[in-house]
């Protein structure tokens, strides 16, 4: 069932990398608006991780389907690596609730 037929929306995202290396980053952004996946959606994502140990690395993805939340709206997972820099590289796995009000 497809609650949310209106995917002209983004979401805000905000959540850390893994540590390593001896560091890690944060991941914050806006996704793009929706596209429609069958009888859900998904929302494409990309940016540059915060500065952390003199260097940064770019991410990019597509988000999971919406997941319906019982009080109402959804959100959406995030899951993946960044580039490579510095010789090393992060995971990154979040939602954009409730880490970004």
């Amino acid at each position: 069932m497809y609650y949310n037929s209106d995917i002209l929306h983004v979401h805000k995202y905000c959540f850390p990398t893994t540590f390593d290396h001896g560091h890690s980053h944060r991941i914050i952004g806006v996704s793009s608006l929706g596209i429609r996946r069958g009888n859900t959606h998904v929302h494409c994502y990309r940016g540059i991780t915060t500065v952390d140990n003199g260097h940064v690395h770019y991410y990019k993805g597509e988000t999971g389907p919406a997941i319906h939340l019982p009080s109402g709206g959804h959100i959406h997972c995030y899951k993946g690596i960044t580039t490579i820099e510095d010789r090393h590289r992060h995971a990154y796995e979040g939602t954009d609730y409730p880490s970004c009000p």
